[in-house]
């Protein structure tokens, strides 16, 4: 009898020791986050610079605003992304023309959520709408282990099908490589890069001008104080 009730007592503390997918991935999540700095200086941040392709973008993280410069269209885009209200300049010259202004306010937005999210993935990892879960481990390309989490959406962003890898390494707790596919159902994805090359800035790590094919954000400066005047002139 005392080893039957050992071993249901055993039996009963595993049970509820036991972790779902989604809660092992929610825990990784928040090491991540934590080894970059802390949700609480993440969200100090006031202002962030970074250039992704040609473009350049400044992001007020605390109001919204965003300002992308393209040069090779001669485009300059002051868009608040929460309203989608601005401004646009076309050659030195404001769009006054309201169906040609949305489009472009539009397509500035559209142009922050994908160039900031090749800078911020790990802090989005367990935003409103994310659906995130424990898949396996795998080995990294410098041999460490790293956990792998799948992403996936629901009604958030402009390509909620979109599904991701993400690998964090269980000795650094950081994301060291991700993986992007292009619909929930692909079973190989777009693309497998590098997520290295952490750099302090200000109070929280950021990975950018990473390795030789990886891609991604270059020339990243991170600010508390900052030329308001970026987000309202030209």
């Amino acid at each position: 009898m005392k080893t039957l009730l050992f071993f249901t007592l055993c039996f009963t503390i595993n049970i509820t020791q036991a972790q779902t997918p989604t809660e092992k991935a929610n825990k990784i999540a928040l090491k991540v986050m934590e080894q970059m700095g802390g949700v609480e200086n993440w969200n100090n941040v006031h202002y962030i610079k970074w250039d992704f392709g040609k473009r350049t973008l400044h992001w007020d993280k605390w109001t919204g605003n965003v300002r992308v410069e393209n040069p090779g269209q001669n485009l300059v885009v002051l868009v608040n992304i929460n309203t989608l209200k601005g401004k646009a300049f076309k050659n030195g010259e404001v769009i006054t023309d309201l169906n040609e202004l949305n489009k472009l306010l539009t397509q500035g937005r559209k142009w922050w959520i994908n160039d900031s999210y090749w800078l911020t993935m790990p802090w989005k990892l367990l935003d409103p709408g994310v659906s995130l879960t424990y898949l396996k481990t795998e080995k990294l390309p410098n041999k460490n282990t790293a956990d792998v989490l799948q992403m996936t959406f629901e009604n958030v962003g402009v390509t909620p099908e979109n599904k991701y890898w993400v690998y964090v390494d269980q000795q650094e707790n950081l994301v060291k490589q991700w993986a992007f596919f292009k619909s929930f159902n692909d079973e190989k994805p777009r693309f497998t890069k590098a997520w290295d090359n952490y750099q302090t800035t200000g109070n929280i790590l950021l990975s950018f001008d990473r390795s030789q094919g990886a891609g991604g954000p270059k020339n990243v400066i991170v600010k508390q104080q900052f030329n308001s005047n970026l987000f309202t002139d030209l």
